[in-house]
């Protein structure tokens, strides 16, 4: 199952806090995330029953790239993109090379619930990264070390499976094509989704 999570939900079916968890969104048992998105960060989440598949979207060894819209603070120049391609330096390490470039604000985007907290006078741009591997809060760090603060983070692509159409807490069924294409590890190109598609995409939600 593709899902779209929303910001705030944890990625897990049960919390002894009461905290929203995915229980809320899919109430369907036997699947499991493969991979993680962190409670403050939006967008495609893959669930499923198939242990082979879970790892060859966690395990980092098989490089699968997936990508980020991340609103930044302040708009990074030359320099800053190009170190996030090459390496940045972490705590834990350099960083494998990365996509990465500056996009129009994603137009028809749904709004964040509550929204960021901007300061007055610095403005935000949007980057789109794509990554090879899949450290605790890596995009957030990486932006951070090159003087650019995320603000807002939603991940729009797992290889070629695509966020598009689908609204915050809908999801679907993926299609035995698009796990298919998941070998192959494509980069995807396509936008994020507007609002007008998200309306006329047949997607269940659970009440």
């Amino acid at each position: 199952m593709l899902l779209n999570k929303p910001y705030d939900v944890l990625c897990q079916f049960t919390d002894a806090e009461g905290r929203p968890t995915l229980a809320r969104f899919l109430p369907l048992p036997g699947l499991y995330p493969a991979g993680r998105l962190d409670h403050d960060s939006e967008g495609l989440l893959l669930l499923t029953g198939d242990g082979l598949l879970q790892k060859r979207i966690a395990d980092p060894a098989h490089k699968l790239p997936k990508t980020y819209l991340a609103q930044v603070e302040g708009v990074p120049d030359k320099t800053a993109l190009q170190t996030l391609r090459d390496e940045v330096q972490l705590n834990d390490g350099p960083t494998r090379p990365a996509q990465a470039r500056l996009v129009p604000e994603p137009p028809e985007l749904w709004p964040r619930d509550p929204p960021i907290r901007q300061r007055l006078h610095i403005p935000t741009a949007w980057l789109e990264l794509t990554l090879t591997e899949g450290r605790n809060r890596q995009v957030r760090r990486m932006t951070a070390a090159v003087g650019h603060p995320t603000l807002r983070l939603i991940r729009v692509a797992i290889g070629s499976l695509r966020l598009d159409g689908l609204a915050p807490g809908q999801w679907r069924p993926a299609t035995a094509q698009e796990l298919a294409t998941l070998d192959h590890g494509q980069v995807p190109a396509r936008t994020p989704p507007s609002a007008a598609s998200r309306s006329r995409k047949n997607t269940s939600r659970s009440r």
